[in-house]
Parts: structure tokens; sequence; C-alpha cells
């Protein structure tokens, strides 16, 4: 398994940077400011063996990610170790180095756009419609991605919870909306998706019974054998896999 400060950069950068494209689809305020925006703005720090980074590809509402080519770009935050720019990620103090300083509403809008993700955060409980339903999708979104990556980066949870299952389908969904994901495990291997699986029924599916339901559980007012219980989140399949998998997520989340 990776250095855990590597682990938990590459899960920023492959699992709650690829969130971005939500924002910048769903929120309008968000959309707007991006809407003309066209520029690549770089995350990197120093490891033993060189550097770790990635690329964030902004083409006037489109956004892509770059893990090869991170060395230069329109802004560049540089941190001179992993742990700093995991520490800054995470809203903490680490300054680091930043190229584009003479390009202050560019700059602007970037760390606006950073300080959006922390809506997935498990104590932020927002109050608008509109952000309840980002968090929400946001957050089911970057878990799944998430469970995907570890199992990849060879986290050995799950590793144990995945190497010896058959070919089985983990789905959620919030009933009366887009918000649908899944997570594939296949003996030892796994794939994140959206939408709702079609080729097969979910060996496992969670269903929250809105977007305020879903909340009380990825809030942890409510536990999930209680969320089941007050009708806040329904199960169709193994409940023991369910279960295992909602502690998983909160793992994540943590």
């Amino acid at each position: 398994m990776m250095d855990k400060e590597i682990l938990v950069a590459n899960l920023y950068f492959q699992a709650v940077f690829p969130m971005m494209k939500i924002l910048l689809r769903d929120d309008p305020a968000i959309a707007k400011k991006f809407a003309r925006v066209k520029t690549a703005v770089v995350f990197k720090a120093k490891t033993k063996d060189g550097r770790i980074g990635c690329k964030l590809l902004f083409d006037r509402g489109e956004f892509g990610l770059d893990f090869e080519d991170f060395e230069n770009g329109n802004i560049v935050f540089s941190f001179g170790t992993v742990e700093k720019m995991n520490t800054f990620l995470k809203g903490g103090t680490a300054l680091p180095k930043i190229k584009g300083l003479t390009k202050p509403v560019l700059l602007t809008k970037v760390i606006s756009l950073l300080l959006s993700l922390k809506l997935m955060m498990p104590n932020v409980n927002p109050r608008a419609p509109l952000k309840k339903y980002l968090k929400v999708k946001m957050a089911l979104s970057m878990v799944s991605m998430a469970l995907s990556k570890l199992n990849r980066f060879g986290y050995p949870d799950m590793i144990s919870w995945t190497e010896n299952q058959p070919d089985r389908v983990y789905q959620l969904s919030v009933s009366d909306t887009d918000i649908a994901v899944f997570l594939r495990v296949k003996a030892g291997k796994t794939k994140a998706g959206k939408g709702l699986y079609q080729r097969r029924r979910p060996f496992v599916h969670m269903k929250f019974s809105s977007v305020d339901a879903a909340l009380k559980i990825l809030l942890r007012e409510v536990g999930f054998v209680e969320g089941v219980d007050k009708g806040y989140v329904s199960i169709e399949g193994s409940p023991e896999y369910a279960a295992q998998l909602n502690d998983l997520m909160m793992r994540v989340q943590a």
C-alpha cells in the first residue's frame, strides 16, 4: 500500500477534484463564473522520489484532469511536502507558493471553487435546497469513486472486502432526483459509475427516500440502522453487505 499522505493526495486528485464537474454543471452561480474561463490550474508537491500532482483543465464550462503533465499551468499551487498540500486541501493552515498572483480575478474564481468542495464535509449542514442537493450528489459520487480508488491503491480494508466477492453491483440512489451512483465489484476489482446500473439487478440497492433523508445519514444525525427503521433509506438485497458498504462510506467521509 502507498504512503498514507500520498494516498490522501491521490484521493483528492482522483475522487474529490472530479466533483468540480458537478458544481460547474449544476450550480448556476459557479457555471456563470466559469462560462468563459479557459485555463489550467496545477497542484503539485515534492515527495521523496520527485513530485506528485495533477492539472485541472477548465474550458468554457467543460472540465478535465491530467495526472501526467502537471508541471506548468496558468495558476500553480506548489507545496514543499505532500502533507502540507493535504492540509491546505482540507482547509487547514498551510501556505503554498502560488504562481498566478498577477491574475487575481482568475485566482479568486479558482479559490471559490475549491471552497465549494467543502460542502461535502460531514460537518457542513446546508440550508438552501440547491446546496442540499449538491452536497448529497457530490458526497455519494465522491464516496463511490473513492472506494474504487482505495481498492486500486491497495487499501487493506477495501482489498479484504472485495477480493472474494463475485460480480456484484452496489447501487446508491435518491428518490425523485437524478442522483444515482454505483460501485461494481468483481473478484477484487472495482469500478465506480454514475446513473442506475442497467445490465443486472444490483446485489444491494440503497434507496434514500429524499435529499433531506440522505442528509440525515450523511451528517450522522441518525445511524444507518435507525435510518432504515425511520424510512430514510430502504435496502433492496443483502442487508449485511449494505451495512458493510455504509461503514466503508462513513470512513471515507471522515
